[in-house]
């Protein structure tokens, strides 16, 4: 009985390896292919959570929001954000496009449906491994802040 046991477990382990090798030579690495939907879903799905879960917490003051904050970070987006995400945020370059994930129009309700903190948070620390990097060691808080409300001014206008 014991024999068996111990029989049913190397053999369990043994399929569940064969398993992640066999999956694990189907994978590729390339950012040319698009992704399958499980993949997306699952990446998609675990960078909000991290995300949700890092820009929890004390944030820095926020500047007043209004044209000036949005010009101001229109300026910062059109010198440090245009090469990926294009000129006014909305329609991604050839480098955004080909990006894994790819570059997102910023008006999208994709991006609009983050909160202001993880914005915030996504902008100075960056995503890894997506190709966005992070800007806190660039721009100051209220920097940051300024682009955050750039972004939102997005979200209001109709894609062109």
């Amino acid at each position: 009985m014991r024999h068996r046991k111990l029989f049913l477990v190397l053999l369990v382990l043994f399929l569940a390896a064969a398993a992640l090798l066999f999956a694990a030579s189907q994978f590729s690495l390339s950012a040319l292919n698009e992704p399958g939907r499980l993949e997306t879903y699952a990446a998609t799905k675990v960078k909000r959570w991290l995300v949700r879960r890092s820009a929890r917490g004390l944030l820095p003051a926020e500047p007043p929001r209004g044209s000036a904050s949005v010009n101001t970070g229109g300026m910062i987006f059109r010198g440090e954000c245009a090469a990926c995400h294009g000129i006014e945020g909305r329609k991604p370059t050839d480098i955004g496009r080909w990006m894994y994930p790819r570059t997102l129009d910023l008006g999208s309700p994709q991006v609009q449906q983050w909160s202001d903190a993880e914005l915030f948070w996504i902008i100075k620390n960056g995503v890894r491994m997506t190709g966005m990097p992070g800007f806190g060691k660039l721009h100051s808080d209220e920097q940051i802040w300024h682009l955050v409300h750039y972004i939102r001014s997005l979200g209001a206008q109709p894609r062109q």
